[in-house]
Protein backbone atom coordinates (compact mmCIF):
# COMPACT_ATOMS: atom_id res chain seq x y z
CA UNK A 1 0.00 0.00 0.00
CA UNK A 2 2.83 2.41 0.87
CA UNK A 3 4.48 1.59 -2.45
CA UNK A 4 1.24 2.33 -4.30
CA UNK A 5 0.88 5.71 -2.56
CA UNK A 6 4.47 6.60 -3.42
CA UNK A 7 3.88 5.60 -7.04
CA UNK A 8 0.80 7.85 -7.33
CA UNK A 9 2.56 10.73 -5.57
CA UNK A 10 5.42 10.55 -8.08
CA UNK A 11 2.99 10.19 -10.97
CA UNK A 12 0.98 13.26 -9.94
CA UNK A 13 4.17 15.26 -9.44
CA UNK A 14 5.33 14.37 -12.94
CA UNK A 15 1.94 15.20 -14.45
CA UNK A 16 2.03 18.60 -12.75
CA UNK A 17 5.29 19.38 -14.55
CA UNK A 18 3.91 18.76 -18.05
CA UNK A 19 2.11 22.13 -18.51
CA UNK A 20 5.15 24.03 -17.22
CA UNK A 21 7.45 22.10 -19.55
CA UNK A 22 5.14 22.71 -22.51
CA UNK A 23 5.04 26.44 -21.77
CA UNK A 24 8.80 26.65 -21.36
CA UNK A 25 9.32 24.77 -24.62
CA UNK A 26 7.26 27.27 -26.61
CA UNK A 27 9.37 30.42 -27.07
CA UNK A 28 7.75 33.73 -27.89
CA UNK A 29 7.88 34.48 -31.61
CA UNK A 30 9.79 37.71 -32.23
CA UNK A 31 9.56 39.35 -35.65
CA UNK A 32 11.13 42.45 -37.15
CA UNK A 33 9.28 43.94 -40.11
CA UNK A 34 11.66 45.91 -42.36
CA UNK A 35 10.05 48.90 -44.10
CA UNK A 36 12.17 51.03 -46.44
CA UNK A 37 9.36 52.23 -48.70
CA UNK A 38 6.04 53.62 -47.48
CA UNK A 39 4.20 52.87 -50.74
CA UNK A 40 3.05 49.56 -49.29
CA UNK A 41 2.56 50.79 -45.71
CA UNK A 42 -1.17 50.03 -45.68
CA UNK A 43 -0.46 46.44 -46.70
CA UNK A 44 2.31 46.18 -44.09
CA UNK A 45 -0.04 47.39 -41.35
CA UNK A 46 -2.68 44.90 -42.52
CA UNK A 47 -0.08 42.10 -42.52
CA UNK A 48 0.89 42.96 -38.95
CA UNK A 49 -2.76 43.06 -37.85
CA UNK A 50 -3.31 39.63 -39.45
CA UNK A 51 -0.10 38.35 -37.88
CA UNK A 52 -1.27 39.38 -34.40
CA UNK A 53 -4.72 37.90 -35.00
CA UNK A 54 -3.09 34.56 -35.79
CA UNK A 55 -0.38 34.83 -33.14
CA UNK A 56 -1.47 37.28 -30.41
CA UNK A 57 1.61 36.69 -28.26
CA UNK A 58 4.06 37.59 -31.04
CA UNK A 59 6.53 40.37 -30.30
CA UNK A 60 6.60 42.63 -33.38
CA UNK A 61 8.97 45.49 -34.10
CA UNK A 62 8.68 47.59 -37.25
CA UNK A 63 11.97 49.19 -38.27
CA UNK A 64 11.85 51.96 -40.88
CA UNK A 65 14.44 53.93 -42.80
CA UNK A 66 14.67 55.97 -45.99
CA UNK A 67 11.26 56.57 -47.60
CA UNK A 68 9.91 53.86 -45.30
CA UNK A 69 9.55 56.36 -42.47
CA UNK A 70 6.99 58.46 -44.34
CA UNK A 71 3.90 56.68 -43.03
CA UNK A 72 5.08 57.45 -39.49
CA UNK A 73 5.11 61.20 -40.09
CA UNK A 74 2.29 63.15 -38.47
CA UNK A 75 -0.57 63.97 -40.85
CA UNK A 76 0.44 61.57 -43.64
CA UNK A 77 -2.42 59.73 -45.37
CA UNK A 78 -2.56 56.67 -47.58
CA UNK A 79 -3.68 56.63 -51.24
CA UNK A 80 -7.33 56.50 -50.13
CA UNK A 81 -6.95 59.58 -47.95
CA UNK A 82 -6.97 57.67 -44.67
CA UNK A 83 -4.46 58.79 -42.03
CA UNK A 84 -1.88 56.30 -40.84
CA UNK A 85 -1.97 57.50 -37.24
CA UNK A 86 -5.07 55.47 -36.33
CA UNK A 87 -3.84 52.01 -37.45
CA UNK A 88 -0.37 52.76 -36.04
CA UNK A 89 -1.88 53.66 -32.68
CA UNK A 90 -4.10 50.56 -32.72
CA UNK A 91 -1.11 48.31 -33.39
CA UNK A 92 1.01 50.10 -30.79
CA UNK A 93 -1.79 49.46 -28.29
CA UNK A 94 -1.38 45.75 -29.13
CA UNK A 95 2.35 45.92 -28.33
CA UNK A 96 3.84 46.62 -31.76
CA UNK A 97 6.87 48.90 -31.65
CA UNK A 98 7.70 51.35 -34.43
CA UNK A 99 11.35 52.38 -34.78
CA UNK A 100 12.63 55.15 -37.04
CA UNK A 101 16.17 55.61 -38.35
CA UNK A 102 17.90 58.74 -37.02
CA UNK A 103 20.24 58.75 -40.03
CA UNK A 104 17.18 59.18 -42.26
CA UNK A 105 15.81 62.00 -40.11
CA UNK A 106 19.18 63.77 -40.22
CA UNK A 107 19.65 63.28 -43.97
CA UNK A 108 16.17 64.61 -44.69
CA UNK A 109 16.46 67.37 -42.08
CA UNK A 110 13.29 66.18 -40.33
CA UNK A 111 12.71 67.07 -36.71
CA UNK A 112 11.59 64.24 -34.42
CA UNK A 113 8.50 66.31 -33.57
CA UNK A 114 7.17 65.41 -37.05
CA UNK A 115 6.92 61.73 -36.03
CA UNK A 116 3.86 60.02 -34.62
CA UNK A 117 4.09 59.68 -30.83
CA UNK A 118 4.16 55.85 -31.06
CA UNK A 119 7.62 55.91 -32.67
CA UNK A 120 11.05 55.48 -31.18
CA UNK A 121 14.20 56.77 -32.84
CA UNK A 122 17.14 54.40 -33.29
CA UNK A 123 20.60 55.47 -34.50
CA UNK A 124 20.45 53.39 -37.69
CA UNK A 125 17.55 51.42 -39.14
CA UNK A 126 19.66 48.74 -40.77
CA UNK A 127 21.90 48.40 -37.72
CA UNK A 128 18.77 47.99 -35.56
CA UNK A 129 17.49 45.21 -37.81
CA UNK A 130 20.85 43.43 -37.62
CA UNK A 131 20.98 43.86 -33.84
CA UNK A 132 17.46 42.48 -33.35
CA UNK A 133 18.32 39.43 -35.44
CA UNK A 134 21.79 38.75 -34.03
CA UNK A 135 21.33 39.67 -30.38
CA UNK A 136 17.64 39.13 -29.69
CA UNK A 137 16.71 36.29 -32.06
CA UNK A 138 14.13 38.16 -34.14
CA UNK A 139 12.89 36.66 -37.41
CA UNK A 140 13.26 39.01 -40.38
CA UNK A 141 10.26 39.84 -42.59
CA UNK A 142 10.33 42.17 -45.58
CA UNK A 143 6.72 42.52 -46.76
Amino acid sequence: MKLLRTFFAVLFALLALIPAAATAATPQIKVVYHVNNSDGATAVLNNIRNHLNASPAAKIVVVTHGPGIDFLLDGVKNANGNPYDIPVQELADRGVEFRVCKNTLDARKLDKSKLLPETKIVPSGVAEIARLQAEEGFVYLKP
